[in-house]
């Protein structure tokens, strides 16, 4: 396939001939979408409600620092993961350092480098060094025996990452912390409204983070929180939130600026409102890609547990060796129809900087997160999808495949 921008027009020209996927099939032609179509956009709930609490906002003239809205999200997210407490935060990666700061992490600290750069600034940015540890290839989550390769006895903790909208191994990571005296906690940011074994994401180790930017299934325009049930390090971290204040002119922390922002939570609010329809969506987007790439050669996706709460937040599609078109190419090809597929987490944060000029070796025990990253393809889904926009992509692949 020309990946020119007139073979790009002359495929547009061809769709508008061809009456459906199937006739696409036929004359061998890929579908092309329009550049105002929405695939891969962010998920919005009602406007009209929005702008109900964007009234109450200008009627209280609060705009931050602890304001109505952010505190009822707090409350029914903590209520909705079953967790003693959600402290709200500006974005996940403040989230991610100040739990890491309260937690008072230091020397080492374990993370995968299959994740995203985030995990592992949030330590470089307080000087603790990420050590990466490998992951398994079907999980594409920390790989236990892995992580007890790298401890050594600078390391003070762990941080496990649910990927996908599935969790890390908690079960073992915790055997893990509890054996080494090591403090463990999840960077989440995936994994919201997710079950392990049947009980909500929020109470495994010390602290569970979670991300609210609008890539993900649950946005708040920007933001993120701590979950926890340890009651002293959820109101250390609604000090340091908030540059350590308890009450007016009493500062009794060290702290920053982390807050969440009114107009943040009223999306949220919103969006809560609706989230178990946006699963819903995820969930038959992600079946209709089972059935639309079944039986292409070095094709599969990654598989759920079905036993579990999953939010289905991404489609990650795998093209191993077997494929007759490279991960990179079929990138391509999708990238030149206007679909918005992605290289997660291509190429692994060890191959990132500062740390592949700190840690020039690492990849050497990292064989699994290499092969990995090569292969992930994650493809577009949400509530701006349609099934036939999923139909669509499945037949880019599939032609690209078949030719």
């Amino acid at each position: 396939m020309s990946h020119q921008k007139s073979a790009h027009f002359e495929i547009i020209a061809e769709m508008k001939k061809i009456s459906s996927v199937k006739d696409l099939a036929i004359n061998g032609a890929a579908p092309a979408f329009d550049e105002t179509q929405h695939v891969g956009r962010p998920n919005i709930g009602s406007k009209s409600e929005f702008i109900g609490y964007v009234d109450k906002i200008f009627e209280n003239r609060w705009l931050t620092n602890n304001g109505d809205l952010v505190r009822t999200l707090e409350q029914r997210i903590a209520e909705k993961h079953q967790v003693k407490n959600c402290v709200a935060m500006c974005n996940g990666t403040i989230a991610l350092e100040i739990a890491i700061r309260a937690l008072n992490l230091s020397g080492e600290v374990i993370i995968p480098s299959y994740t995203f750069i985030a995990t592992a600034h949030a330590l470089h940015w307080q000087e603790i060094t990420p050590v990466f540890a490998d992951i398994d290839p079907q999980t594409h989550c920390l790989d236990p025996d892995a992580v007890r390769r790298m401890i050594t006895p600078k390391t003070s903790g762990i941080i496990g990452v649910h990927l996908w909208g599935h969790t890390a191994p908690i079960d073992e990571l915790q055997q893990i912390a509890d054996e080494f005296d090591l403090k463990l906690m999840f960077d989440a940011a995936h994994a919201f409204n997710g079950t392990y074994k049947g009980t909500k994401i929020g109470n495994f180790g010390q602290a569970e983070v979670l991300s609210f930017h609008a890539t993900k299934f649950f946005n708040t325009f920007e933001g993120g929180a701590v979950l926890t049930n340890n009651d002293e390090l959820a109101e250390k971290m609604r000090l340091m939130r908030n540059f350590g204040f308890s009450g007016l002119d009493n500062v009794i922390h060290p702290g920053t600026n982390g807050k969440m922002i009114e107009i943040a939570a009223a999306m949220g609010l919103v969006n809560l409102e609706n989230v178990e329809n946006v699963v819903e969506i995820n969930k038959q987007h992600y079946h209709r890609y089972q059935q639309g790439l079944n039986g292409l050669p070095g094709i599969s996706l990654f598989q759920f547990d079905e036993n579990e709460h999953n939010n289905y937040q991404y489609v990650v599609m795998e093209v191993s060796p077997d494929c007759p078109v490279s991960r990179d190419e079929l990138v391509d090809v999708l990238h030149a129809e206007n679909v918005r597929a992605r290289k997660y987490f291509w190429p692994g944060c060890h191959k990132m900087q500062p740390y592949k000029q700190l840690f020039p070796h690492a990849g050497l025990l990292l064989p699994n997160t290499l092969v990995v990253a090569d292969r992930v393809i994650v493809l577009p889904t949400g509530t701006a999808m349609t099934e036939d926009a999923v139909d669509m992509v499945c037949q880019i692949i599939r032609t690209r495949i078949n030719q």
